[in-house]
């Protein structure tokens, strides 16, 4: 403040005061004065409210969230691992279809060799579904049959297998033997051995090819009219069917004209996948139509995997498309169902052989 009265002395004597200069001087000094308070408290304030913002932004408040950093943080919190969706469970609603393993062969389980147990050992570190292509316990499907042969071997898995019957399963009389070991994962309304389920993103299918004991298998059988209204009713992306009897194959009983309708069918309603037993070795086919022709864009692809115990046996003419045949050992193929594709792998019980591919998009 001295300075600034000795600067404002020298200004006010440089000249004579005027008369009421003075008055004057004193209301500018004030004018100044009150002006310069005025500052000085919105300086004040201002800092005070800078000061308080910048309290905000290092704590803001659960009301306001933080804004995300620029770079995420190094080690993002782990998803937990997709599971594949139990048999005939819904997705919830809004939810994207998970990833699902289906895994499994047929001509399974037989007291008289130990493959049952080698393919059983395959299965056991394998999480997903299990599937059987028929001819679960041999010769004639019996109680016996299964409690002695099929449940100290892949009767570990029952709680989660979907099962298909096959020629051998029906040595028993109505397939009683079959029936009340699986109980309603074989049969799920009580009265037919065919039903489907979803699993993941998939249509799962499976039939029963020994038309002579199902009242046929034509287009107009009650298995058949069956089949015809499932495809229509399904939104599935992707299809797979699972049956015994190959329509086409180069092992020792050939192709099966029988279920012919099946194969109509499931290409007329956009089905992509087929697996099969029977002939006791593993065949895989490219992609045909109901006709055994190769049809790359529409055909439905065909496995043979009757390598889940049983006897092996060899081949014999081979057939059209067949990409691949192998006898040499058992073993289980295994399907990864992806949202609108598979992949496929079969897993031997040796290191002998095996197979493994990427198919193309879902029809």
């Amino acid at each position: 403040m001295p300075c600034a009265r000795s600067r404002y002395a020298e200004d006010v004597t440089a000249s004579p005061p005027e008369p009421g200069s003075r008055t004057r001087s004193v209301a500018l000094g004030a004018v100044v004065f009150v002006a310069a308070l005025i500052l000085l408290f919105g300086a004040v304030n201002l800092a005070r409210r800078s000061e308080a913002g910048a309290a905000a932004v290092a704590s803001p408040s659960a009301a306001t969230p933080a804004r995300p950093s620029a770079s995420p943080p190094a080690s993002p919190p782990a998803s937990p691992p997709a599971s594949p969706t139990a048999p005939g469970s819904p997705l919830p609603s809004g939810s994207p279809p998970l990833d699902a393993v289906l895994v499994g062969a047929g001509d399974i389980a037989t007291c008289s060799s130990d493959g049952d147990s080698a393919t059983a050992s395959l299965i056991e570190g394998i999480s997903g579904t299990v599937f059987t292509a028929g001819d679960n316990a041999y010769d004639i499907g019996s109680a016996t049959q299964f409690r002695d042969c099929y449940d100290p071997t892949w009767g570990r898995f029952r709680d989660r297998t979907r099962p298909a019957p096959g020629n051998h399963d029906w040595e028993t009389k109505d397939l009683a033997g079959y029936l009340d070991y699986f109980g309603a994962a074989a049969s799920p309304d009580g009265t037919s051995s065919w039903y489907s389920y979803e699993l993941g993103a998939w249509h799962v299918i499976v039939l029963d090819s020994d038309c002579s004991k199902v009242d046929g298998c034509g287009a107009d059988s009650p298995q058949g009219q069956w089949l015809s209204a499932d495809l229509a009713s399904s939104s599935a992306t992707c299809t797979v069917a699972i049956w015994h009897h190959p329509r086409f194959s180069s092992g020792v009983h050939g192709n099966d004209d029988t279920v012919a309708p099946f194969w109509r069918a499931l290409y007329d309603g956009g089905a992509d996948l087929i697996v099969n037993g029977h002939d006791h070795d593993y065949e895989r086919f490219a992609p045909q139509d109901p006709d055994g022709r190769e049809d790359r864009v529409r055909g439905i692809r065909e496995f043979v995997v009757g390598t889940g115990g049983a006897e092996l046996r060899g081949f014999g003419d081979i057939r059209a498309n067949s990409e691949l045949r192998a006898s040499v050992g058992f073993g289980v193929i295994k399907l990864d169902l992806h949202e609108s594709s598979y992949d496929w792998r079969f897993i031997p019980t040796t290191g002998d052989f095996s197979d493994s591919g990427q198919a193309a998009p879902c029809h």
